[in-house]
């Protein structure tokens, strides 16, 4: 049974240990997201408390939003595509150089059911996350067509171990 009526969900939870590593760190966190739509910044302003280290997140959905709001080349889009390391590294960039953050996650993806290809199928997920003083770091994911909520709410996940890893 319940006690308290606190929540268990594994993504609150998770958040949660992000922010309290940010804190601990003098960290502010800032998000750079497409496929996930700005579900990493739900996740961690659901935390009571997060505004003393979440500074921001960018939804650039579109490729002329990446370009616009983080600043990815639109050549760079062009030659590797959307959903690429070269792009989510660059998104990541973007976030830090657009934000006060000291510590920014990408995510760029297909989460389906269409847009996928035979090079990019459904279900692949890159992420990159980096501090102002660190290289960047990226991760691709291969989840596999499980359904786009399945998709979105593992990138999410990825998106903050990401974070924790470097907080």
């Amino acid at each position: 049974m319940s006690g308290g009526g606190q929540t268990s969900d594994p993504l609150s939870v998770l958040a949660a240990g992000v922010l309290a590593a940010a804190r601990a760190h003098s960290d502010l966190i800032a998000t750079a997201e497409s496929c996930t739509g700005g579900l990493v910044s739900a996740a961690l302003t659901s935390v009571p408390g997060s505004s003393d280290v979440f500074d921001r997140g960018f939804v650039t959905y579109t490729n002329t939003a990446k370009s616009e709001m983080l600043g990815v080349p639109f050549w760079m889009i062009e030659k590797h595509g959307a959903v690429s390391e070269e792009v989510a590294r660059s998104m990541a960039g973007g976030a830090l150089t657009h934000s006060n953050a000291t510590l920014a996650v990408a995510v760029t993806g297909i989460a389906g059911p269409g847009g996928g290809s035979v090079d990019k199928p459904v279900g692949l997920v890159h992420f990159a996350a980096g501090r102002r003083d660190l290289p960047m770091r990226h991760q691709c994911m291969a989840f596999g067509d499980l359904g786009r909520e399945e998709v979105r709410r593992r990138s999410v996940e990825c998106a903050l171990l990401m974070l924790r890893a470097l907080a």
